[in-house]
């Protein structure tokens, strides 16, 4: 089971008072500590695990973040910030001790630029919104994890998400020009800007990813690109999943780069199919969504490629879409995956492991195999081009020896990513669900060096303490590396 850290017993002693000196900061509506009104915070996109939080502040401008931060820092009371809450690792898990810094209704676009091809919005902008905003005017945002209807670009830096369309454009972190950032003492800073490099350290490398561990983003400057042409997809279906695997490496091996490679086993393509009705092959155990862009002789000189090389390993089915309306539907199924798959299960663990993809078919193989000895069901929904594996473990939380099942089987399927070369997380972040397998795939001093970059933002430990690093050290850390750092 996940645990929290201990409350500190004199901020919980102290709790009508933090709430009243919070409500001073913020407009009307904008703090919430009656019981009820916080549940809804209890938890994020990993529901196995539930806390509600002492307080939610909800701040609309920098400014206020920023009091927020000081009041906190000269109180010690522990932050975690949150966006929408559509994080899968607990990265917005509350603590009963802490306030929830809840960003949503910081929703603003502030500049569009199209002649440098950049916008700038605060950081409740749902991922989807910056690019409903230029649309318009033929650009888009890039990363668009499965989430992006509801997920925020706060959230999406602090996690680093990706999304299927990485494979070409990147992550978030290939897709950032700046940040503005309020520190623990509420100090408000700005890194980077519209340009394409800034001097001196690259700050924006170190703070993306780092989930609010270090300072609390509310502003964000990203890149925006040109729309293609026009895109098509297709589907491969293939006899197992290992087959699957090795045509996903003999395509990246081949040098032609999809815009996006995505694969789904037999439990996603049936939860999947039933649900968005995307005419998916139910005789398949394993099937590739292969997408590619450009002018219309691009599109097919690609997809004509792919699919010789997907003959190669005797496919069921393939299936490639002749209008813009099938590729809709292709991708529809995909994008509902989760959704579809939780239709089926009561609960799922969604694990987030990357590995190189010249070992798919092994590690595809072994999946099952650690599936079956476990009597768990696992259904894999994933990044395939860039070994990104998003295994679905199912199981019924109302059954303690389930869940503990669950969590025995995602460890080790992530201590499997770390053996073939790969590493815990690829997009989800560390959170709670994967701080106590660090030592996995960081060596001791590696951790050390991190805790202290940690300390050196936040030597109280207030910004998320509870997250990434083992709770053991978590503690000794915020007592012992202020005064080393």
């Amino acid at each position: 089971m996940i645990r929290q850290p201990d409350p500190k017993p004199d901020v919980l002693r102290r709790r009508d008072t933090i709430v009243a000196g919070l409500r001073k900061l913020l407009p009307e509506s904008g703090l919430i500590a009656e019981p009820l009104r916080l549940k809804p915070y209890e938890t994020d996109g990993l529901t196995a695990y539930r806390q509600v939080p002492l307080a939610v502040a909800l701040p609309e401008t920098t400014e206020q973040v920023a009091a927020v931060l000081r009041f906190c820092h000269r109180n010690g009371v522990r932050i975690v910030p949150r966006g929408a809450g559509t994080s899968l690792s607990g990265g917005a898990l509350p603590l009963e001790d802490g306030i929830v810094l809840g960003l949503m209704r910081m929703k603003k676009i502030l500049d569009i630029d199209y002649a440098d091809r950049c916008a700038t919005v605060q950081a409740g902008v749902t991922n989807i919104g910056i690019t409903n905003a230029v649309s318009g005017n033929g650009f888009f945002y890039a990363p668009d994890p499965s989430s992006q209807l509801a997920c925020m670009i706060g959230g999406n830096v602090g996690m680093n998400s990706g999304g299927p369309h990485c494979l070409k454009y990147g992550v978030t972190a290939n897709n950032l020009l700046g940040l503005k950032i309020v520190t623990i003492e509420g100090e408000v800073i700005d890194i980077g800007g519209a340009h394409l490099d800034s001097a001196g350290y690259d700050w924006l490398g170190l703070l993306t990813g780092s989930e609010g561990q270090l300072a609390v983003i509310t502003e964000i400057t990203v890149r925006i690109l040109r729309g293609p042409e026009g895109a098509r997809a297709m589907l491969a279906a293939f006899k197992s999943n290992e087959i699957a695997g090795a045509a996903v490496d003999a395509i990246i091996s081949s040098g032609v780069i999809p815009v996006a490679l995505e694969f789904m086993d037999r439990p996603a393509i049936h939860a999947c199919e039933e649900f968005a009705h995307a005419g998916y092959p139910l005789d398949a155990e394993a099937m590739l969504i292969i997408e590619v862009e450009g002018s219309v002789q691009e599109q097919d000189i690609l997809l004509g490629k792919l699919t010789e090389i997907c003959r190669r390993f005797d496919p069921i089915s393939i299936r490639v879409s002749q209008s813009p309306e099938e590729s809709l539907a292709i991708w529809k199924g995909r994008k509902a995956a989760f959704g579809a798959v939780g239709r089926i299960s009561p609960d799922y663990l969604c694990m987030d492991g990357t590995i190189p993809t010249s070992r798919l078919p092994e590690v595809l193989r072994r999946t099952q195999e650690m599936a079956a000895a476990a009597n768990l069901q696992v259904a894999n929904i994933f990044h395939a081009g860039d070994g990104n594996l998003h295994p679905l473990i199912m199981f019924d939380a109302n059954d303690p020896s389930q869940l503990h099942k669950a969590e025995v089987l995602g460890a080790d399927l992530l201590k499997l990513c770390v053996e073939v070369g790969g590493c815990l997380t690829g997009e989800h972040g560390v959170g709670v669900e994967t701080r106590d397998l660090m030592h996995v795939q960081f060596e001791p001093h590696e951790l050390e060096q991190q805790r202290r970059i940690k300390s050196a933002f936040d030597p109280e430990w207030l910004l998320n303490p509870s997250k990434v690093f083992p709770l053991a050290e978590s503690a000794i850390a915020a007592a012992v590396l202020p005064q080393a750092a």
